[in-house]
């Protein structure tokens, strides 16, 4: 098993994304559940998919700080209007926090192995209750 990580650009909160996620241009009928899964859109396949599926999630960076994940739940090809292929990651809706962890922007997606993700949390008390900014600060600050 191995995860992915990904920025959420253009969103600054955790309800924020929550949000988006409930658009309809973000979410899409997964054939084999027949439900409506959140999205996210990405040009590439990843080349270690099957791994990724076997109980793998997508860790979400939201102002420069690992906040959450999402279970992953199918990877499936898509070719875009413009004729392009691109990726649809298709995501289980519930979002799980997890401990606050600085990391610097990069694009795309990125392998996260199992023991490199930051620990899911039982609650929202802590650091974890204070806006993304001053967590970020305590993170850097290793507090």
């Amino acid at each position: 098993m191995i995860n992915l990580i990904k920025l959420v650009v253009g969103v600054s909160s955790l309800e924020e994304l929550a949000e988006r996620q409930l658009l309809p241009t973000n979410q899409r009928m997964h054939a084999a559940t027949g439900k409506m899964l959140p999205v996210v859109h990405t040009r590439t396949f990843p080349k270690q998919a099957e791994e990724l599926l076997q109980g793998g999630s997508l860790y979400r960076v939201i102002a420069g700080l690992i906040l959450c994940r999402q279970r992953l739940v199918d990877i499936v090809s898509e070719v875009r209007a413009d004729g392009t292929n691109g990726t649809l990651l298709f995501l289980d809706p519930t979002i799980i926090r997890v401990e606050a962890r600085a990391l610097r922007a990069f694009q795309g997606w990125r392998y996260l192995r199992p023991a490199d993700a930051p620990p899911d949390l039982s609650g929202t008390t802590g650091h974890n209750s204070l806006p993304p900014a001053l967590q970020k600060e305590l993170a850097l600050l290793g507090l």
